[in-house]
């Protein structure tokens, strides 16, 4: 069944839309060339509440159903992943305090990330770990009412202006994943050290860096829910940004038909224009194709979300069909413009780059094969 969107919801869209068309398109060949995203254009979004637009009423937010966050998404993932993926990261601190924090910390957060508009970030990844979350080594040992952190998080987005962490450490090494636990962390705190920004091959217009906590000292108060939850936490944060990831690759595979379709109408050869050749028909088939799979599967897990029911393999099927479709979308781009594909002037090289980078962030395309087929195991 297909997303219906009344005239509210597309108003909600055409305002995402005409802000990345004015504040984000025209310098985005820029911002790719330096890997430098304008700050001050993040803080314009943030002040229109893009941010927060999913978050409820009571707590600041925008309070959208997921049907229209998942269009917003779509929308912002087709003009641009890197840019887009600021503020589907910057709440995530926000969001595990609302479903797990005690009552001061939901104020606290409320204040802070809703009306203040601090960014956060989501301190999971360690250079030795990758995809073995449960491997992590950054530990936090108690100390008093304190909690004193050391280790080092890599790849994580937003850190360059990141303000609130929420930061994963082994409280007992004797427990496995069981004795990992969530912490929020101010940056300024002593012992916070925000590292070099990473000079990606796509996300480009997002700042990613490394993050090293030294004899960082949290009081007791900010671990958020028991100790030992925090890999639970950390899994549940993840299968909901596997669907938005999936849907910010949708974004991107539409982006790259549109502009193969605008390209193929265009470019003549042989005294046709390259959409009436066979070869180029079938390529804007198959990736129309790819994009209406995407799409229906995308509404699938939205409608097992809003029904209360399971949805993480369907979140991984999301993640994996959305992210390897929207970089074979974009390679049949850059084959369908051929030489000019290739060039930075026209989109669809830095289409390419980003599509990879959709393949690993967020669990590999392998994990997620190997989250589908547990459970799998578990259903027949």
């Amino acid at each position: 069944m297909a997303f219906i969107l009344n005239e509210e919801q597309q108003e909600i869209i055409q305002l995402i839309d005409d802000f990345f068309t004015r504040e984000v398109d025209p310098h985005l060949q820029e911002w790719d060339a330096t890997s430098e995203p304008d700050i001050n254009v993040i803080r314009k979004a943030m002040e229109l509440g893009f941010h927060k637009l999913d978050i409820p009423e009571e707590h600041g937010g925008s309070g959208l159903d997921l049907y229209t966050m998942s269009a917003a998404i779509e929308c912002m993932g087709r003009h641009d992943i890197g840019f887009a993926s600021g503020f589907t990261t910057t709440t995530a601190p926000w969001k595990i305090v609302l479903g797990m924090g005690t009552d001061e910390q939901k104020t606290w957060a409320d204040r802070v990330f809703g009306e203040e508009n601090k960014i956060g970030c989501f301190c999971l990844t360690e250079p030795s770990g990758g995809s073995d979350a449960s491997a992590m080594r950054t530990t936090a040992v108690r100390d008093g009412d304190d909690y004193i952190i050391n280790g080092t998080k890599c790849f994580i987005t937003s850190a360059e202006y990141g303000e609130i962490f929420a930061v994963m450490a082994v409280t007992d090494k004797t427990k496995g994943a069981k004795g990992i636990s969530c912490f929020m962390v101010d940056r300024n705190l002593p012992g916070v050290q925000v590292g070099k920004h990473e000079d990606k091959l796509g996300f480009r217009t997002s700042y990613t860096n490394e993050i090293a906590f030294q004899d960082v000292r949290v009081n007791k108060k900010w671990m958020v829910g028991p100790e030992g939850l925090g890999f639970i936490i950390a899994m549940n944060t993840l299968d909901g940004a596997r669907l938005t990831t999936g849907t910010m690759a949708l974004g991107l595979a539409q982006r790259a038909l549109e502009e193969s379709v605008k390209y193929a109408k265009e470019r003549v050869a042989f005294g046709k224009p390259i959409i009436a050749k066979q070869g180029i028909a079938f390529m804007l088939a198959d990736m129309e194709a790819r994009v209406q799979v995407t799409r229906s599967m995308i509404e699938h897990t939205v409608q097992l979300i809003e029904s209360g029911k399971p949805f993480i393999k369907e979140a991984s099927i999301c993640k994996m069909i959305a992210s390897e479709y929207a970089m074979q979308n974009a390679i049949d781009a850059v084959q369908i413009l051929g030489g000019y594909g290739c060039c930075k002037e026209y989109p669809v090289e830095k289409l390419l780059r980003d599509a990879k980078v959709l393949c690993i962030v967020e669990g590999t395309t392998q994990i997620q094969k190997d989250v589908i087929a547990r459970h799998l195991a578990k259903e027949y």
